[in-house]
């Protein structure tokens, strides 16, 4: 089976993207603990996206497949989410019997990020008509191999404890967890550049 090819979306994709994402984590255990109500995920999930990764649009570092089955928000060194807007989102739409938690977990991500620089991935996501066809690790492997070339470090915080094995053949290596209450685990995860052959 040939890997599916990966380029990079435009601005003017981003609806697409979002649209695509916002399927892709309609089961994630985090992004539904913390948006339980349908409705609420469906009206508000693209405001996060747009608050963890648009900036991936200014670097050409949000990823596609071919057809639109899966897309990547890589966020490159000294860029980060809008947090303002993710607080205020959060704030807002979160259920208040569980906001104390969300506000740690993302506290605690903070604390996570490395302090040298390195790329973040915020959101991957593959469309679940579409998953199984190697399309999460197309994206990966595209993206990898910038950090590579970069002699960059990679990060990220896997939501659903199902992606990790993924992350892991990729050369993620695990640096804890984050859980506070009733949330599910988050891990965050780092990835050393790899030496790049030849």
């Amino acid at each position: 089976m040939t890997s599916p090819a990966v380029r990079s979306a435009s601005r003017d994709e981003e609806s697409t993207v979002s649209a695509l994402i916002t399927l892709a984590f309609a089961s994630d255990p985090m992004a539904r603990w913390s948006l339980r109500d349908p409705q609420t995920y469906l009206a508000v999930m693209p405001d996060l996206i747009r608050a963890f990764g648009s900036a991936a649009y200014d670097s050409d570092s949000a990823y596609v497949s071919d057809g639109f089955g899966g897309a990547a928000m890589w966020l490159p060194p000294g860029e980060e989410p809008d947090v303002e807007m993710l607080d205020r989102l959060v704030r807002t739409h979160a259920d208040p019997t569980i906001l104390p938690d969300v506000e740690a977990v993302f506290e605690a991500m903070a604390g996570y990020h490395p302090e040298t620089p390195h790329w973040y991935l915020p959101l991957v996501g593959v469309d679940p008509a579409r998953q199984g066809q190697g399309i999460g690790g197309a994206l990966m492997q595209h993206a990898l191999a910038h950090c590579d070339r970069d002699g960059v470090a990679a990060y990220l915080e896997s939501s659903n404890p199902r992606n990790i094995p993924l992350y892991r053949r990729y050369g993620f290596e695990i640096l804890g967890t984050i859980q506070f209450g009733s949330s599910p685990v988050l891990t965050p995860m780092l990835r050393p550049p790899q030496p790049v052959a030849g």
